[in-house]
């Protein structure tokens, strides 16, 4: 069993409200980055089109074409001016908010009768990586209502399938600052903490690649 990590990065597209996602150069920038800890490392990048359809779609497809080993995800808290690690995905839905396909889903819930769903206690680290990139970092436990815990909640569901990726994560990002005197994440700071956070994703799918191989006798 190869212990070389396969990680796949996603990011979303403008959605109403929001032109422009950081997110989108985010993980454009994190696999261009060359650095001895990725020299066996695969790194996979998408970007999702904000709709419901899209992500219950193309999720599926990228875990079953390239095969991640872990699935780290970003995307936009508009409204909130820190970089937040998530901690769970809600078992909710905004009836309220259109996606950008202006679609508006019909029931408030996910899964009817399920709990939320927890990425796991490796978030705790992820959160202290993130600190050493210098921004504004908290942990979270509320992903919202729209399409970022939604493609939280199914991240979550792939780890539970066979072949499915053994880690995710997902990671909210503000706005950008627009100038020196703003007090907002710089781009060069949020590529540092994505970084940072890249590079703890990797370390921990190590581990789980390498305690599977132990116990299959590889």
């Amino acid at each position: 069993m190869s212990e070389a990590p396969r990680i796949l990065i996603t990011g979303f597209g403008p959605f109403p409200g929001a032109p422009f996602n950081p997110t989108q150069t985010l993980v454009a920038r994190l696999v261009r980055l060359r650095r001895p800890a990725f020299a066996d490392v695969t790194r996979f990048a998408h970007i999702f089109d904000v709709t419901y359809a899209t992500v219950d779609r193309e999720l599926p497809e990228l875990i079953a074409r390239h095969c991640p080993d872990a699935l780290l995800m970003f995307g936009l808290a508009a409204r909130t001016p820190y970089i937040r690690i998530e901690t769970r995905a809600r078992n909710a839905v905004s009836m309220l908010w259109p996606d950008a396909g202006h679609t508006t889903v019909r029931r408030a819930c996910i899964a009817p009768g399920a709990d939320a769903q927890m990425f796991g206690p490796h978030t705790a680290r992820l959160f202290r990586a993130a600190l050493a990139g210098g921004a504004d970092v908290r942990p979270s436990r509320d992903a919202g209502r729209y399409l970022c815990n939604y493609l939280s909640w199914r991240g979550i569901e792939a780890t539970r399938m066979l072949g499915g990726p053994r880690l995710a994560a997902f990671v909210h990002v503000p706005l950008l600052a627009q100038d020196t005197a703003s007090r907002r994440v710089t781009s060069d700071e949020l590529t540092d903490t994505g970084e940072a956070i890249l590079l703890e994703m990797i370390r921990l799918t190590r581990v789980k690649l390498r305690d599977a191989a132990r116990n299959s006798g590889g």
